[in-house]
């Protein structure tokens, strides 16, 4: 009888540990609201594979978007991949200032062999390819994408859009003992 009132009592505890229905609730709106985060905002905190910054919506923030990455990019020690980086990232965030009105936010992120990149805007138009000039001075962003990047994209968010690439990140030089593998 005593093994019983034992189970009956690790039952009612588990029960009463257990998060109340008002408790699920909250937690399921808000990783449904997570997205609605605002642009002005970083996405998230820093952490070792992830990066976020709010950009305003000035041309000035092209310089410093460019100047954000390449520093996120050394600190995770993918300098090799400096270069195009930068120029992507100005191609992407020219992009979104010159082609909407509100916040822009730029995000980086390394997921395993992959070093992906995001700029999110409140515009929800895709990119549109152009067909342009010889002499022409813009219009070549997604051929310049087409070219550098692995992938790259455009989704539709609940606030706008998110235009992203993806690059593959450098495997380091293995050495080998002379001789043999």
């Amino acid at each position: 009888m005593a093994a019983q009132d034992a189970a009956i009592d690790k039952v009612s505890v588990s029960e009463s540990a257990r998060p109340s229905w008002f408790a699920r609730q909250l937690a399921l709106w808000s990783q449904a609201t997570e997205p609605l985060r605002p642009l002005s905002a970083p996405r998230a905190r820093v952490t070792a594979q992830d990066a976020s910054w709010p950009l305003t919506p000035d041309l000035t923030s092209v310089g410093r978007a460019r100047r954000l990455a390449i520093e996120q990019v050394g600190e995770w020690r993918l300098d090799e991949l400096a270069d195009t980086v930068e120029l992507l990232v100005s191609e992407l965030v020219t992009n979104a200032l010159c082609h909407t009105r509100g916040a822009v936010r730029m995000n980086l992120q390394v997921r395993g062999a992959r070093l992906r990149c995001e700029v999110e805007d409140t515009n929800s138009d895709g990119p549109v390819r152009r067909s342009v000039c010889a002499d022409a001075e813009g219009g070549r962003g997604m051929e310049i994408l087409d070219l550098l990047a692995e992938a790259w994209g455009s989704s539709r968010t609940a606030t706008g859009k998110t235009l992203w690439f993806e690059l593959p990140v450098p495997v380091p030089a293995q050495n080998c003992p002379p001789g043999g593998l």
